[in-house]
């Protein structure tokens, strides 16, 4: 299976999870409607899932993105520190015990 169809299904179904059951249910209807030559069922699982599309594309047309405002960045520390900076520490060699 590829793997980009598992991460679709999860993304569409996390967006938009009635919209999504309401297609999957019209997708098996039509599917169980084609393999037993049930043609009422097969239609109206095609026609849920067709309008169910239609209703998603519609939603999506008429949100409006909003206005993009200036985004003012936030520090939490200061640039630099108000502290004088530590000394470096330096290992002093000792000889070992003889």
């Amino acid at each position: 299976m590829n793997p980009l169809l598992p991460r679709f299904l999860k993304s569409a179904y996390r967006k938009e999870p009635l919209i999504s059951v309401v297609i999957t249910m019209g997708v098996v209807e039509a599917l169980i409607g084609g393999f037993d030559d049930k043609w009422s069922l097969f239609a109206f699982g095609l026609g849920t899932a067709g309008i169910t599309l239609l209703l998603k594309f519609w939603l999506r047309q008429q949100r409006r993105p909003l206005p993009a405002e200036e985004t003012v960045v936030q520090h939490y520390l200061p640039s630099r520190s108000s502290s004088p900076t530590l000394p470096m520490l330096s290992i002093a060699k000792k000889k070992p015990p003889q």
